[in-house]
């Protein structure tokens, strides 16, 4: 009779857990899915291009990373021009320790911001244009940096859902 009630209480044990799991993923599901359209809302008062018609692109390389921003579709030359120009921009401010504009759009307590603002001076930051758009290449012999560099991109992919994609 012990073993059966033992039996019992385990799979009751392992049912709540179970349910418990579902019920927090489905929760932050809900709240990652909240979090991307409010991003993606706000986008337009930092990124001067169009989120529907581009991609974020973000490669992590040994030394840092490459984020890329292109168009869906390669004829719109009037969103490549936007891309380049806000890109060229961001790279100079980057490049000073100005990580305003990505704080505005994800919050200023964005993983890894504060490192990559502290430590630009470490950091060679540059825009280079590319076929459909532009990207910003961040280089660095700092292996705490590049850890940022990769939490950073990682919140931007977060955050930015079916806006980004990752390499």
């Amino acid at each position: 009779m012990k073993k059966n009630t033992l039996l019992i209480l385990l799979f009751f044990i392992i049912l709540v857990a179970g349910v418990s799991g579902v019920y927090l993923y489905n929760t932050h599901q809900a709240s990652l899915t909240a979090r991307q359209a409010m991003i993606h809302q706000k986008g337009a008062t930092v990124m001067p291009f169009n989120l529907n018609q581009t991609t974020h692109i973000f490669k992590k390389t040994d030394t840092g990373g490459i984020q890329e921003v292109v168009v869906k579709d390669a004829n719109n030359t009037s969103q490549i021009s936007l891309i380049r120009m806000h890109l060229q921009m961001e790279a100079q401010l980057f490049q000073k320790g100005d990580f305003q504009d990505p704080a505005k759009l994800h919050g200023g307590n964005m993983p890894g911001l504060q490192a990559l603002s502290n430590g630009a001076s470490q950091i060679k930051i540059v825009y280079e244009d590319v076929p459909n758009g532009g990207q910003i290449t961040y280089t660095t012999s700092n292996t705490s940096l590049v850890t940022s560099i990769h939490t950073w991109f990682d919140a931007q992919l977060s955050d930015h859902g079916t806006d980004a994609m990752g390499m």
